[in-house]
């Protein structure tokens, strides 16, 4: 593990009534099966207030969705967990902070639960939405991981896809490719569900 990232699991962002509040204010979204996850690598604060993953002022990763064609263009973001029906979920690689990525740390259990969640409902890819959480995952440091598909992965483990980060603070790092290379393979590994 890189030393940089062994320094950046560290103990929880906050306390366990609060970590039980933001996992009942954003649930996680799976089921078995499903075609993928998106996860990030906390919710957002204002994700948190509106119960609704990706809901920041200037996301886009609803517009995003709907550009690469994975959900209906009629869907609205207060409906997320509807998607579980034409095989989309959704979670976080840490269930116990909130905030933006770089002040959210991530504990050694906050992976252990998500490897095992993952794990246990099988879907046939995860995108992470950005770099951070995959960094964690993969323990490998962002500049290291490029966008899109990922040859390395854990064995026995689904594939996995990192895209950037659709938060308007992460601007700078923006490119549809990876976001419609994903779809893409969707697409092509299993007929669409709409």
């Amino acid at each position: 593990m890189d030393a940089d990232l062994a320094l950046r699991i560290a103990a929880p962002t906050l306390p366990p009534s609060d970590a039980a509040a933001i996992a009942h204010l954003l649930p996680d979204v799976l089921a078995d099966n499903l075609d993928v996850v998106f996860v990030g690598t906390a919710a957002g604060r204002r994700s948190l207030a509106r119960g609704i993953y990706y809901a920041g002022a200037g996301n886009r990763f609803w517009p995003m969705l709907r550009q690469v064609e994975l959900i209906p263009p009629r869907f609205a973001a207060r409906d997320f967990a509807e998607l579980m029906s034409i095989g989309i979920g959704f979670t976080d690689l840490s269930k116990t902070g909130c905030g933006m990525d770089r002040d959210v740390v991530v504990t050694a259990a906050d992976i252990a639960v998500f490897d095992a969640k993952l794990r246990a409902c099988q879907p046939r890819a995860i995108a992470f939405t950005g770099k951070k959480a995959a960094g964690l995952w993969l323990r490998r440091r962002t500049d290291r991981i490029p966008y899109g598909r990922q040859k390395r992965r854990p064995p026995d483990f689904c594939d996995a896809f990192v895209l950037p980060s659709p938060s308007a603070a992460a601007r700078r790092y923006w490119k549809v490719e990876p976001w419609q290379e994903l779809a893409d393979w969707l697409r092509a590994t299993a007929p669409w569900r709409f």
